[in-house]
């Protein structure tokens, strides 16, 4: 079957580049949420934001991550964009902006592959974690858009994947050469046309089609014509509800028309679509679930002069989401979590020594806020209440952390002296569980810790009533300037007399280890007495 294929992937991967990144974070003593503006002008204001780009504010929520920390998490999430407020190129106008950044803007190939590559791999790693989609296949032609696929592998490979790559028709160039290079000086395996496997779905969790660039005309030539086929039964295959890889463009999916899609029906049906430049026409035709928008770095004078309406980047992210993510079904929502087996013989037999390994491992990991963790308490009225504080001591007394002595948890602590502590550190499948009695640390302590702290953390203890209610977030403002150019001479803050630390004294521990089937270890520490002394009974429960 002859299918024609006029992509147009313009070498301009054309985004947006902004060089003023510093995305305000507010933060709480007892909570862990920044906020990220992504609406970022290289102006004052944001309408002034790279000329006519259309910049509305946009909150990006921190990505969970463990590899990211997994990155990043972040990492940021890239969040979506109204697919009909954004600009779509033409092939002619893809081709002038190509030829406007590597001439009078003074770009080089080698840069927007290396921006094009990173935001497909960034993109990737967006929606489809190596923890499951481990096993990846670059499948590159050889021009550009294969170069972009080289380029992606690389990333891939340090974001914790295992890439592998088909490059059967090799440029000799050295900008070429050098990515294969770079590839193969990470063992990253280059596999050959016959060597790979007749059915991609046992050997790949994701494959990349970077087949052809801007330039390609006409039908496919051997061998792509086969490996373009094997993509679309492999689509076939994921329609009748068959196990499949996922599919990522680079962008425009082999087999599509730059401005009219997939005029035949017979091209490749992408999972994902990462668009580079603006998105092309033929995008608007992608239903696909996860589009994309790679890179960022067009000047004002390209937006000005193609009109374009970009949407911005959160955070400093390198890719951003177009249109809507896919429903998800909750219910189907789950890991099937791969450990080391956690074993009694292998504890420590004191349940505080086993938590400071725990987490010297979860802050070697990179995770992010390892000392965040879940205080639960409950007040005479039996309701159970819950919050994330960050802890900020622990020894053979207990678990240390400080609050205002006003807030909810603490009238509830008066009433039931009480608590639970979970802490969750998703990169390692791990949580903790620590039960037991509380009680204020000596104000001395809390002296001491408080002084400790940023002047703005000082300050935001004493303007904030915790828990009470305010009408409005200026009042904060307002009350923290205030009390900002009172204590501007530098003089001591002092601590208030209604803020403080407590101490959990633990009673119980329970430490879990995520495995594979459900079949989660459990290792529960109870104290017992012997010889009066306190010594600590492990007993496994079932998950």
């Amino acid at each position: 079957m002859t299918m024609v294929i006029r992509k147009i992937c313009s070498r301009a991967m054309t985004c947006l580049f902004l060089s003023q990144l510093l995305p305000p974070t507010l933060s709480h003593h007892n909570h862990s949420f920044s906020i990220y503006k992504s609406c970022r002008s290289l102006s004052k204001t944001p309408s002034d934001f790279l000329g006519s780009i259309w910049c509305p504010t946009v909150c990006a929520a921190p990505t969970i991550r463990s590899f990211s920390s997994k990155f990043s998490e972040s990492s940021t999430t890239a969040r979506m964009q109204n697919p009909e407020s954004i600009s779509y190129l033409t092939q002619r106008e893809a081709a002038e902006v190509d030829e406007i950044l590597m001439g009078p803007l003074g770009f080089s190939v080698d840069q927007l592959m290396e921006l094009a590559g990173l935001s497909v791999a960034t993109s990737i790693a967006e929606v489809y974690k190596p923890s499951e989609y481990s096993r990846v296949l670059a499948i590159c032609g050889p021009g550009n858009n294969g170069g972009d696929g080289l380029v992606a592998a690389r990333h891939l490979h340090h974001f914790g994947y295992k890439p592998s790559v088909c490059y059967p028709k090799r440029t000799r160039k050295p900008l070429y050469n050098g990515l294969v290079t770079q590839l193969e000086s990470l063992s990253v395996p280059f596999l050959s046309v016959e060597d790979l496997p007749v059915d991609l779905s046992e050997d790949f969790d994701i494959l990349v089609d970077a087949m052809f660039g801007f330039s390609f005309h006409g039908s496919p030539r051997p061998p792509f014509d086969d490996l373009i086929q094997k993509l679309v039964q492999l689509c076939n295959f994921a329609q009748n509800h068959q196990k499949s890889p996922v599919i990522v463009s680079v962008d425009i999916p082999s087999g599509w028309h730059v401005e009219e899609g997939d005029v035949s029906g017979e091209g490749v049906k992408p999972d994902m679509l990462v668009s580079l430049t603006a998105p092309k026409l033929c995008a608007k035709k992608f239903t696909g679930p996860h589009h994309f928008l790679g890179g960022r770095f067009v000047p004002p004078s390209i937006v000005d002069k193609f009109k374009l309406h970009l949407p911005p980047y959160p955070g400093t992210s390198m890719c951003v989401r177009i249109g809507k993510p896919p429903q998800i079904d909750i219910s189907a929502l789950r890991q099937n979590y791969i450990s080391p087996e956690l074993l009694e013989e292998q504890v420590a037999a004191d349940p505080i020594d086993q938590f400071r390994k725990w987490f010297d491992e979860a802050l070697a990991a990179g995770l992010r806020e390892p000392n965040a963790m879940a205080l639960s308490t409950v007040g005479k009225d039996g309701k159970p209440s819950s919050r994330i504080v960050l802890l900020k001591g622990v020894d053979k007394d207990g678990f240390v952390w400080y609050t205002n002595y006003e807030s909810q948890k603490a009238h509830e602590l008066s009433e039931n002296p009480q608590a639970s502590l979970l802490f969750y550190w998703d990169g390692l499948n791990r949580q903790v569980r620590v039960e037991g009695s509380v009680q204020k640390v000596p104000d001395e302590e809390s002296e001491q810790y408080f002084h400790s702290r940023p002047r703005g953390s000082q300050i935001g203890a004493i303007a904030s009533k915790q828990s009470t209610i305010i009408p409005g977030r200026h009042i904060l403002h307002q009350t923290y300037k205030e009390l900002e150019e009172k204590y501007s001479d530098g003089s001591l803050i002092p601590k208030p007399k209604h803020w403080g630390g407590y101490r959990l004294k633990p009673q119980l521990f329970e430490f879990w280890q995520g495995q594979q089937s459900r079949l989660h270890d459990r290792l529960q520490y109870i104290p017992q007495e012997i010889d009066r002394k306190l010594v600590w009974k492990i007993v496994r429960l079932a998950p």
